[in-house]
């Protein structure tokens, strides 16, 4: 008896680890999505720009982390580019990125 109430409390911690990495990774999510709502102004909903604006869904991470590295430091040049991303951090760079890079 005891070897299955074992069991049973085993079956529960992994259940339980299994919900905390779910709910880590959309709250992961939810903050990529919060920081990409100032782009979607310009970029479009998604990514997706309706107009003269690049559409910026679907890019890979590691493209859009480049490109807004390069805006940050002048190597690319922008008339407002610039000056968005360096209120970002690298980490948050990173979960702009990561969210873009999921829209279809």
């Amino acid at each position: 008896m005891q070897n299955s109430n074992g069991l049973l409390n085993l079956i529960a911690l992994l259940a339980a680890g299994l919900l905390l990495a779910a709910a880590s990774h959309a709250a992961e999510l939810s903050r990529g999505a919060i920081l990409a709502a100032s782009c979607e102004g310009c970029h479009g909903t998604g990514g997706r720009s309706p107009g003269a604006i690049p559409a910026i869904a679907g890019k890979s991470a590691d493209y859009l982390v480049e490109t807004l590295e390069s805006f940050r430091s002048g190597e690319k040049p922008s008339t407002v580019m610039g000056r968005h991303v360096s209120g970002y951090s690298e980490d948050e760079i990173r979960q702009i990125a990561e969210y873009f890079s999921r829209q279809k």
